[in-house]
């Protein structure tokens, strides 16, 4: 995920942590938003699909 939370505040200066903060909690609202992007970024093929107990 970090990747995706990066793009908001890579290379970009901030005056407080205050103001840091506020952008990447802006950028994961947008990312709920996108679950879709989330997903392509969190899926892994490769991993083993447990089936769910019923």
């Amino acid at each position: 995920m970090w990747p995706l939370v990066n793009e908001a505040v890579a290379n970009r200066y901030f005056a407080t942590l205050e103001e840091m903060m506020g952008v990447v909690a802006e950028r994961c609202r947008t990312l709920e938003e996108g679950r879709a992007t989330v997903r392509r970024h969190t899926l892994f093929r490769w991993w083993p699909r447990v089936k769910e107990s019923t």
